[in-house]
């Protein structure tokens, strides 16, 4: 049976893969703004390879339960659970977002324009 405290600290630890990925997946989305897309889109591997090390952490506690172990619910496992997601939701938004600006930087460089890139906080 897994207990209380591995629950949570499983949660913690998928709070801090996802919240790892969340800062890349920003620090991305500033990079492709600046006309940066190679390291942009190296920001978002390191994004996805946390994703992937919260999914594994994640992946035990199913695998026990799946195994009937019981599991009692902790809030920092649920915590943990909503970033990871809403995580995994940014990605795939912001994984779009930066083909969208590339395929605008190749426009406005057609055109002779350029557009102001402010950074998101």
């Amino acid at each position: 049976m897994a207990t209380k405290e591995e629950i949570s600290m499983t949660g913690f630890a998928i709070v801090a893969y996802a919240g790892d990925a969340k800062t890349d997946l920003i620090e991305a989305l500033n990079e492709a703004r600046k006309g940066n897309f190679k390291h942009a889109r190296s920001l978002v591997e390191e994004a996805r390879q946390s994703i992937n090390e919260a999914h594994n952490e994640q992946t035990k506690l199913l695998s026990k339960e799946a195994g009937g172990d019981n599991m009692d619910v902790t809030f920092i496992m649920v915590h943990g659970q909503d970033t990871l997601m809403t995580t995994m939701m940014l990605l795939d938004t912001i994984s779009f977002t930066i083909d969208e600006y590339e395929r605008l930087a190749a426009i406005e460089k057609q055109l002779g324009i350029a557009l102001p890139t402010n950074d998101i906080h």
